[in-house]
């Protein structure tokens, strides 16, 4: 087993992992809900989408071979909510989301020690892969959690639900014991 190729075919899951966490939430809001924000100050899921998109597009075009902050980047109008239709958001969502796993999926070990750049600062790769999925994983508790308050009662959990804790270990528990024999 390589470690480099182990590490890149676990941290793609690990992205895929959190996508379906926004997916999941995106799904149960509707085109009203996708544009609420709690103030003047915070950011509606639509923002957040059109952020993260405008993120990953950014920093994994031409990913070892371009600084990840694009000239062609206008990040502050990421935080203008301009979209006018759930479907525009998700589209924007997952244009980011297919640019980081066509990137990601090309990547080989031999390019996790490499150098690449963000906003003209030096990063291995391994470092910059790290930077990101710690960044996308804030920003999908974020949704997740204007998700929760939104739909409150109606909420369809993502998790193990309330109360089933014990329930879920035991068929975590039975599952494994039966594909381990």
């Amino acid at each position: 087993m390589n470690i480099g190729s182990e590490y890149l075919r676990i941290v793609i899951e690990r992205f895929k992992s959190v996508k379906s966490l926004g997916d999941k939430t995106i799904q149960q809001l509707s085109e009203e809900e996708i544009h609420w924000s709690y103030n003047d100050e915070s950011n509606s899921v639509a923002i957040i989408l059109k952020h993260v998109s405008g993120n990953m597009v950014s920093r994994w075009t031409d990913f070892l071979t371009s600084d990840g902050e694009k000239e062609y980047r206008n990040r502050d109008d990421e935080f203008i909510d301009n979209i006018s239709s759930k479907s525009e958001a998700i589209k924007i969502w997952e244009k980011g989301w297919e640019v980081l796993l066509a990137t990601l999926n090309d990547l080989c070990e031999e390019d996790l020690l490499k150098k690449i750049y963000i906003r003209g600062e030096s990063h291995l790769v391994i470092d910059a892969i790290e930077r990101q999925m710690a960044h996308y994983a804030y920003h999908v508790g974020q949704i997740v959690y204007i998700g929760k308050l939104l739909k409150d009662s109606n909420w369809e959990s993502l998790s193990i639900p309330r109360g089933k804790s014990e329930d879920y270990l035991k068929e975590m528990l039975e599952k494994h014991k039966n594909l381990n024999k």
